[in-house]
């Protein structure tokens, strides 16, 4: 009896979520935790990208909040709450996420163009080369090209009015 009267009040007041409510994404008991760890994971991975690319910023701009508020709030309720961006199971899962995409970003290497690099143009009327997709929008209509044609004269008004129809004469 004794033990009721006082382990209830504290599990209320630490109330332990149950379940996700997503098909396959199970509950995180230690979330916060593990989000603090992932963020502080991702933001030493980040520093392996330059400086100045704008990838490295926005990882680290929304990684540094995240972990942040999840630094400063020692419920799961109010990580999701303050931050907005789903259950803290989703947030764990996007940090992973993350993480592998540094890991391919870094190998990809998207911003190391060697100075002086050169690349094909493809002029108007050149030949495609097969490898490249073609993409020609169809003709258009015929009133497009008279319409332009008389903006290029200067008889734009003039079109205009000998393309206005007059009202059939009732007899």
């Amino acid at each position: 009896m004794f033990l009721r009267r006082v382990a209830r009040p504290l599990m209320m007041a630490a109330r332990v979520k149950e379940t996700t409510g997503i098909v396959g994404l199970d509950v995180v008991p230690n979330a916060r935790e593990v989000l603090i760890g992932l963020y502080t994971k991702t933001l030493n991975e980040i520093k392996a990208v330059p400086e100045d690319e704008g990838y490295r910023k926005s990882v680290e701009s929304f990684t540094l909040h995240r972990l942040k508020v999840c630094e400063e709030e020692e419920d799961w309720e109010a990580i999701e709450k303050k931050l907005g961006c789903g259950q803290v199971e989703e947030l764990i899962e996007e940090a992973q996420d993350e993480l592998k995409l540094i890991g391919h970003m870094i190998e990809w290497n998207p911003w190391g163009i060697p100075d002086g690099y050169e690349c094909e143009v493809i002029e108007n009327d050149a030949p495609v080369p097969k490898h490249v997709p073609l993409h020609r929008p169809g003709p258009l209509p015929e009133e497009f090209y008279k319409t332009l044609e008389a903006v290029d004269t200067g008889t734009l008004n003039q079109a205009i009015s000998s393309s206005k129809k007059e009202d059939p004469v009732i007899a």
